[in-house]
């Protein structure tokens, strides 16, 4: 499994969220690889291994967990400086937000998202998105 495990880039800007995510994991029995950005500006760098991003996220088999509502560079701001990089493109984005905005969705699914997820209120429905979201990347064929 290892050889299959997907590296995970986790764009949140909310540590109580990614405390969420981080014990949805354990919970669930989630093993892949977990990388945390607190904005996109962030994100980017460590998609790209600019020197002194910490840590670079690994070019093959990776998925990215994105909120919309963050700091200096915002989810639909990222998405579309990812979409503009031949090398980041293919990068399958899963949103995962507070942001029950229209405007927000129809934006993300232009950008070619493959999902728009509402963060569920409380931690148990929590831990099931991020269960479902691991059999999701299991089946799915990430190059």
């Amino acid at each position: 499994m290892e050889g299959r495990a997907v590296n995970i880039l986790l764009v949140e800007d909310d540590e109580v969220d990614v405390m969420n995510v981080t014990r949805a994991f354990r919970r669930s029995n989630i093993t892949n690889p977990l990388y945390v950005a607190s904005n996109g500006l962030e994100a980017l760098e460590m998609l790209r291994g600019v020197e002194g991003a910490q840590p670079a996220v690994p070019g093959t088999r990776r998925i990215i967990l994105l909120d919309i509502n963050m700091p200096k560079m915002n989810g639909i701001e990222f998405l579309t400086e990812l979409r503009k990089d031949p090398q980041l493109a293919p990068t399958p984005v899963i949103v995962l937000t507070t942001s029950d905005e229209d405007q927000d969705r129809v934006e993300a699914y232009k950008l070619n998202v493959a999902g728009y997820i509402l963060k569920p209120v409380t931690f148990s429905s929590f831990a099931e998105v991020m269960a479902a979201l691991n059999h999701y990347w299991t089946l799915c064929e990430i190059p």
